[in-house]
């Protein structure tokens, strides 16, 4: 069994290679359209704060994530 993104990628190239709907190509691949549709937002700051939070936890690795979170 794929992984829904793989999924979604063989989706996408049978609608954008082979001419398929995208419903045809959904049913096809089990996937819903809204997974087919999906875009992630990721906002410009995730990456500092990744790095803020892996810097706390290797400075204090008695608090754990869940503190260091707070």
């Amino acid at each position: 069994m794929k992984r829904p993104a793989q999924r979604r990628e063989l989706a996408a190239q049978a609608v954008a290679h082979h001419g398929v709907s995208i419903a045809l190509a959904c049913r096809i691949f089990g996937i819903s359209e809204t997974c087919f549709r999906y875009r992630p937002r990721l906002a410009a700051e995730n990456d500092r704060i990744a790095d803020l939070l892996v810097g706390l936890t290797q400075a204090h690795r008695r608090w754990g994530f869940g503190l260091c979170f707070l």
